[in-house]
């Protein structure tokens, strides 16, 4: 497996935890002082212990109906790896069915051979209502 293919498989697992709610299993592909900056730049969030709360906040607050993942771009160097993709989800949060979409943009360092997270934000990010639910 290639540099790229490797860092896109780990976000790629990363992926599959988080929406499928096993946010905990995250943890050891997180740099401990990872950032996150929020949507737009309008804040930051410092740490693994509050990346993770953001993570299990939504996993509690939503039903994740459809999550899809495709469009990846990887691009390493040493030990640096830059990871983007597309991505479209249907959830319900509230009574209230809302499709999102956007792109995801993740650095990861390597560090014993894995590769560690510690920055990230999201683009073009468009929510809606998709419909009411019964």
């Amino acid at each position: 497996m290639s540099t790229e293919e490797s860092a896109a498989a780990t976000m790629r697992r990363i992926n599959e935890l988080w929406a499928g709610g096993k946010v905990e299993e995250l943890a050891p592909m997180l740099h401990p002082d990872i950032v996150m900056a929020v949507p737009g730049f309008a804040g930051r969030i410092h740490g693994r212990k509050d990346f993770l709360a953001g993570f299990s906040d939504f996993c509690r607050n939503v039903k994740i109906d459809e999550f899809h993942d495709d469009g990846y771009e990887t691009d390493a160097t040493g030990s640096v790896a830059v990871v983007t993709f597309r991505y479209e989800m249907l959830y319900e949060r509230s009574g209230t069915r809302y499709h999102a979409t956007g792109r995801d943009f993740w650095i990861f360092t390597r560090e014993d051979n894995a590769w560690i997270a510690v920055w990230r934000t999201m683009f073009d990010m468009q929510e809606t209502p998709a419909s009411r639910m019964a």
